[in-house]
């Protein structure tokens, strides 16, 4: 990375190239947002169903990171801080749905839930691998790298689950791992909310250095 990081530099070759690495990531979890939510319903399967959500969550963090790109960095830390919210309110939505299957009844499939897991999995490396070299820049992209690196997490979580409901017939191992992705994407997002607090307080910090700078 330039020394451009977290600072507003403009649209150099290094913004274009971040640009267009989430664009492609954006892209690719908005269809498998579709493709995710579809087999949810289809296999009544509450880890389906959170796998897809992550997979809305991170395509709007990197819309909104993409759209934080050269902007100043007190906007950057905001828009990190808003991305750590939606984290939290899908975390804290997935674990309320999960509960609600668990009370109302629900038939997974397993084969189903193993299939979707292994190609969200698949989908989710190769955004990985394009996001690694940008993991020790700005706090957008961070948020963009750990988002990416949780979803891996919870497609195992997912691929496991689905093994267990095939193999034993009960629907409970879905139901768990629904609360368990719920419950790890709010301490992800909590991560995230914390750096763009740290983020938002080294501004302050060169603010107030900067103006003690003038004054002197």
């Amino acid at each position: 990375m330039s020394d451009c990081c977290g600072n507003a530099c403009g649209e150099g070759p290094q913004s274009e190239a971040e640009k267009r690495t989430l664009r492609i990531a954006l892209a690719l979890n908005a269809a498998m947002f579709a493709v995710g939510l579809v087999a949810a319903v289809v296999g009544q399967s509450a880890g389906v169903l959170a796998d897809a959500l992550d997979m809305l969550t991170d395509a709007m963090t990197y819309g909104l990171s993409l759209w934080a790109i050269g902007r100043s960095p007190q906007l950057k830390a905001a828009t990190a801080g808003a991305i750590g919210w939606i984290l939290l309110l899908l975390g804290a939505g997935v674990v309320v749905e999960s509960v609600r299957k668990a009370l109302s009844g629900s038939e997974p499939v397993g084969a189903l839930m193993m299939d979707m897991a292994a190609l969200s999995m698949a989908v989710n490396v190769t955004v990985l691998r394009m996001l690694a070299q940008y993991r020790g820049g700005d706090v957008n992209l961070r948020a963009s790298y750990v988002c990416t690196r949780a979803d891996i997490v919870a497609n195992f979580g997912v691929l496991v689950s689905g093994a267990l409901v095939l193999l034993s017939g009960s629907r409970y191992p879905d139901l768990v791992v629904g609360v368990a992705i719920g419950v790890y994407v709010m301490k992800e997002a909590a991560g995230i909310l914390g750096q763009a607090r740290d983020a938002e307080a080294e501004e302050r910090s060169r603010g107030l250095d900067s103006g003690v700078g003038s004054r002197g």
